[in-house]
């Protein structure tokens, strides 16, 4: 095993409203803690990413990502400690390796960065686009932007079955959909699964059940696991990276509160809806609460 996901502890965390003074208690999986840069869910969706290559005895991993993309340093990382060479299409032809820590990051770690236009970078799920990638680079293995395949929901179907899984709600950020998709196969019956989406949009409920179908193939099966599932469309402040004070000093106050550290991407904003949730009593009362930390710290030095 090339990262040992056993250093993701489940971590009782009590938080203290500021306002009334109420106390909240849950549970957070910290994911984050499994490596400083292939951490959270960029790990579970890499492994059997990484495992295919190897099974197909590819040279090494295609993937695509932007400036400042988690999964791209993830990917640079985890193929130059499997031994494999790895490429990345980065969304911006005006970049370079040294256009911010991230990008350098991967270039260190041996990733050959090709820099395309915004508007090839748009092609990326076209058919006809990835034949011609693919025959740039016939023996590397293609993952998707943020490990959105097969592979990667397989992965994080792992996360809940290193816990109980008896919660009767999981909060996790959402980007691509695929970590979510891996919870809600693997959530116990009983367990309502909180998407939260980092994007601006209402379109997650059908990139998820775009992900399930990828896995399960069966569209009645799909709607019964997405009724155990709760979408909150309306916690991005403002959109994908964006953020606002609001936002920033909730991150300090929780790190300074609990020692837990959250990014302003993604874990900030699920950890905001989750608390925003339950002080607007719509948990049960005295729930058991799991917050997924997916990781992506490291995008915070930017």
């Amino acid at each position: 095993m090339l990262f040992n996901s056993e250093r993701s502890v489940l971590e009782h965390v009590r938080y203290t409203d500021a306002q009334d003074g109420r106390v909240f208690d849950f549970y957070v999986k910290r994911d984050d803690l499994i490596d400083p840069l292939v951490s959270g869910n960029k790990w579970r969706k890499l492994k059997y990413n990484i495992e295919q290559a190897r099974h197909k005895s590819s040279e090494g991993i295609l993937t695509f990502g932007g400036a400042h993309s988690n999964h791209l340093v993830a990917t640079a990382k985890a193929c130059h400690v499997a031994g494999l060479k790895s490429v990345g299409f980065v969304r911006g032809e005006e970049l370079s390796y040294n256009s911010n820590s991230t990008l350098m990051d991967c270039a260190q770690l041996g990733m050959e960065l090709v820099f395309i236009s915004r508007e090839e970078y748009r092609n990326k799920e076209d058919w006809e686009y990835m034949n011609q990638v693919r025959h740039g680079f016939p023996s590397f293995h293609i993952v998707p932007e943020g490990g959105s395949n097969f592979y990667g929901i397989i992965g994080c179907q792992e996360i809940l079955k290193e816990t109980p899984n008896d919660f009767d709600h999981v909060f996790v950020s959402a980007g691509t959909g695929t970590t979510a998709a891996g919870l809600i196969l693997s959530a116990g019956p009983h367990t309502k699964v909180h998407v939260v989406s980092a994007l601006k949009g209402d379109f997650m409920e059908a990139q998820v059940s775009k992900m399930l179908n990828s896995v399960v193939f069966d569209e009645e099966l799909v709607e019964e696991l997405k009724g155990k599932t709760v979408f909150h469309d309306n916690a991005h402040f403002g959109g994908y990276s964006k953020t606002t004070p609001e936002l920033l000093r909730f991150i300090k106050t929780i790190l300074a509160q609990t020692q837990l550290p959250i990014d302003s991407v993604y874990t900030g904003k699920a950890l905001y809806e989750l608390l925003r949730t339950w002080k607007k009593g719509e948990l049960v009362e005295h729930p058991k609460v799991l917050f997924i930390h997916t990781g992506g710290l490291q995008g915070m030095r930017s």
